[in-house]
């Protein structure tokens, strides 16, 4: 590992639960665009795992340079250079994808920029197409396990534009923009990934 990769523990436990999900949900060839691509390593791993799938990693301009050290390294014909997306901010790339993916990011965004996001996924998504969203989630209005519930109330008390998102918020919001709910997928660490597919 070159020094100027970043490294984030969660992401090397998260990986490998989320790739076997991924390749059960993203089966066929297509473009993958991926949202809050953060230390890069998802993007990596993924991309070498999935060699079907054309992979986007996008994140904020800050985060950039690490993700391209991690697409440098893997040196995949099928990991493209990271874009540069600030949802609320940037142009977004040029659609049609067939998958977009997103991994903690909601919960981190506030409510302004969540909006932005489903409704940026669904001018990129292609007809059809899947959405997944990976991370913790409340039930209508009911925690799914204590510790979401603590991780809940520390990120309010960090900044009160932050928090674990509720499903069926999503889901409305989703519905706004033409996105219909296909599946709740259970996972470890009380983490769920939330698919949507563009009607």
């Amino acid at each position: 590992m070159t020094s100027d990769k970043p490294y984030a523990p969660a992401a090397e436990q998260n990986r490998t639960p989320i790739l076997a999900q991924l390749r059960e949900q993203f089966l066929a060839y297509g473009r993958v665009l991926e949202i809050g691509a953060g230390t890069g390593q998802h993007a990596a791993h993924f991309a070498a795992a999935l060699p079907h799938l054309d992979w986007h990693p996008s994140d904020v301009v800050e985060n950039l340079p690490g993700v391209e050290a991690w697409r440098r390294d893997a040196a995949l014909p099928n990991l493209r250079p990271p874009l540069q997306l600030d949802v609320l901010r940037d142009a977004w790339p040029e659609g049609p994808f067939e998958y977009v993916y997103s991994a903690n990011t909601v919960h981190i965004m506030h409510w302004p920029a969540v909006e932005a996001l489903f409704a940026g996924v669904a001018r990129v998504l292609a007809p059809g197409g899947l959405f997944a969203l990976y991370g913790p989630f409340a039930h209508d209005g009911v925690h799914t396990a204590d510790s979401n519930a603590r991780f809940d109330r520390a990120l309010r008390a960090q900044d009160p534009g932050m928090g674990v998102r509720d499903r069926a918020d999503l889901d409305a919001l989703a519905a706004t923009h033409g996105l219909q709910p296909e599946a709740v997928i259970d996972l470890p660490a009380n983490n769920q990934i939330l698919l949507w597919r563009r009607t």
